[in-house]
């Protein structure tokens, strides 16, 4: 008789609990398109890694500028309007070059640097992440590589591609990517780097600043290296490729 009446039991907790998942999973889907939705038309007060900065200083061979405490971040949002027409250039020239075509992955991206990596001797390894990606990765999600947090950026590309234009997803790009220790967007590091606004820098600076954006904890937009001005220069090669500022402008508009 005990086991007669243990099977219903298990029965129902098993159905209590499939509704019980499904609820978490619907809230958290509604959830996460609310906050898409949000930062639509509002800006991010912060991202995780701002937060992260802000709490421990960044730790690597060959890293410069890094802030001493206390340790204030510099962050500000910035439109496309408020921008030198050539930053968004520069920086679909230097990370992303099939950004206004593609739906949030390059699968021919990913396809080059997976045999770059598995060509490679391992220890520097190539990413083949699109402008989308990276905004979903920087402003939505936590830093580090895992299966799960690689599924959470997959997830808010397509959220993003779906819910954003292109010309927000580039201005969340621009105002939210890190530059250096302590500074995210382009205003900041314009302001940091070169002591004027971002509508005001050159496109040899614009360059500039993208250039570094592999590692610009590393690579200095100050005072630059040999390595941050072949960067630059390969940079502006690409801009003028791809047609100048007015493609650009077009596409976002």
């Amino acid at each position: 008789m005990p086991s007669a009446k243990l099977i219903p039991d298990v029965s129902v907790l098993l159905k209590k609990t499939g509704r019980l998942l499904l609820q978490v999973g619907a809230a958290l889907f509604l959830t996460s398109i609310a906050w898409v939705l949000i930062y639509r038309w509002v800006s991010p007060p912060a991202t995780w890694l701002m937060l992260d900065r802000r709490a421990h200083a960044p730790v690597g061979l060959g890293y410069y500028g890094i802030q001493e405490e206390p340790r204030h971040i510099r962050y500000r949002f910035r439109t496309l309007d408020e921008v030198a027409p050539s930053v968004p250039l520069a920086l679909v020239a230097a990370e992303d070059q099939r950004f206004l075509i593609h739906h949030g992955f390059d699968l021919d991206a990913l396809t080059k640097a997976a045999k770059r990596n598995w060509n490679g001797d391992g220890k520097h390894i190539v990413g083949g992440s699109t402008i989308s990606q990276q905004v979903a990765k920087n402003v939505f999600l936590w830093q580090g590589r895992s299966y799960v947090r690689k599924a959470a950026e997959a997830y808010f590309t397509v959220l993003i591609e779906t819910l954003w234009s292109k010309r927000r997803i580039m201005e969340m790009y621009l105002s939210v990517a890190e530059m250096g220790d302590c500074t995210f967007g382009v205003e900041a590091a314009s302001q940091r780097y070169f002591g004027k606004s971002a509508s005001q820098v050159t496109p040899a600076e614009a360059a500039l600043l993208a250039g570094v954006l592999p590692n610009p904890l590393r690579f200095r937009a100050s005072n630059p290296g040999p390595v941050a001005r072949a960067k630059q220069l390969r940079v502006l090669r690409l801009m003028r490729g791809l047609g100048g500022t007015r493609y650009v402008a077009e596409m976002l508009k």
